[in-house]
């Protein structure tokens, strides 16, 4: 099975080769590492399809594909070429298709016990010191503005109103900091409680920072 995950990881890294507003491949390797670690607490779960999963959980993203479809069949194609039985290769698209922050706004998404830790492990890498580097990425290659005290944040995020402009700080209240509380896995909440505090850190250092308190 090693040479059919080195196969779908050379396949991913040269489809995201492309990818710099912070869902590349440099993501991918963060979100099967934080995978593993939880992976160890939940013995269980079938470490395979939640490698898998995690290494391809971006390639068919409406944010990354111009063409999901075709994405998805791109996708399909080549986990049948590496041997990955159907009903392997559908616990991986399940995984794929109801994990990701936009699917669960208006209605949670129900995931195997693999979804979930994939979606902790996907989630992780958004908060902490690489989650503020990347959102300012995901600002900048956006056109986005990174803080403006007249533009408050939103009160709560809806499938509407999810990519509609705000400003980089904005995001921190309107999302990153809430994401500790939606982890599925006692590891993984561990994880995302340390990081949020360091998120508070930096955004009330940013904030002092603007109105020359410090």
């Amino acid at each position: 099975m090693q040479r059919q995950i080195e196969a779908i990881e050379q396949f991913v890294r040269t489809e995201l080769a492309a990818e710099h507003s912070g869902h590349g491949f440099d993501h991918i390797q963060r979100v099967v590492n934080n995978a593993r670690l939880i992976q160890q607490k939940e013995l269980a779960a079938d470490l395979t399809t939640i490698i898998l999963a995690a290494l391809l959980h971006d390639v068919i993203d409406e944010k990354i594909a111009t063409d999901v479809e075709q994405a998805r069949q791109k996708v399909k194609t080549k986990l049948t070429e590496n041997g990955i039985q159907d009903g392997q290769q559908t616990a991986i698209f399940d995984i794929i298709d109801h994990m990701s922050f936009s699917k669960n706004l208006n209605q949670h998404q129900t995931l195997s016990l693999e979804g979930q830790i994939v979606q902790d492990a996907d989630r992780l890498d958004a908060i902490g010191a690489i989650g503020i580097g990347r959102t300012f990425m995901y600002g900048g290659a956006h056109d986005g503005v990174a803080y403006d005290p007249e533009i408050q944040p939103r009160a709560e995020l809806t499938k509407e109103n999810y990519r509609e402009p705000s400003t980089v700080i904005n995001h921190f209240y309107e999302k990153l900091f809430k994401l500790a509380a939606t982890m599925n896995t006692q590891a993984a909440r561990e994880i995302a409680q340390a990081r949020t505090d360091f998120m508070h850190q930096f955004v009330d250092q940013y904030l002092a920072e603007w109105t020359g308190q410090r």
